[in-house]
């Protein structure tokens, strides 16, 4: 059987947090907002129906701890979010991937989506360090 590889386009704008019991969870590293990523540690999944029933109901409700970290995030960094964006696009990288997003009225993209909207904000040191610590804490990882 294949191992679980990660794709190699996610190291670039996302840096790794830890794992949850089914998902690798990654940082993205545009300060604009509050964001995870998770990637279910299964090889070769592209979709939802390429999970199994029990992985999809972990999948929601890891998404669902995801969406408190990202809270914790823009606690952490002074980004009060207003709503949590999920999407599982995979149009740019086909490895099934869940984005988690805080958002608030009058961000960066505000209303529209955040794919594709200006230039990725890096992180400051001391921002990026909160970041990571409140995603750990709150997830336990």
């Amino acid at each position: 059987m294949a191992e679980f590889a990660l794709d190699p386009a996610f190291e670039g704008g996302s840096i790794a947090v830890g794992d949850l019991p089914l998902c690798h969870v990654r940082l993205q590293t545009d300060a604009r907002w509050p964001w995870l990523i998770l990637i279910p540690r299964r090889p070769g999944l592209r979709e939802v129906e390429d999970v199994s029933a029990a992985d999809r109901a972990r999948l929601i409700e890891e998404t669902v701890l995801a969406g408190q970290a990202v809270r914790a995030i823009g606690a952490a960094t002074g980004f009060t979010v207003e709503k949590l964006n999920i999407g599982a696009l995979g149009n740019v990288t086909p490895q099934l991937h869940v984005h988690v997003v805080g958002r608030r009225a009058g961000d960066a993209a505000w209303p529209g989506p955040v794919w594709g909207v200006g230039v990725a904000e890096a992180y400051e040191a001391e921002a990026l360090e909160a970041a990571v610590a409140a995603v750990r804490g709150r997830l336990d990882i």
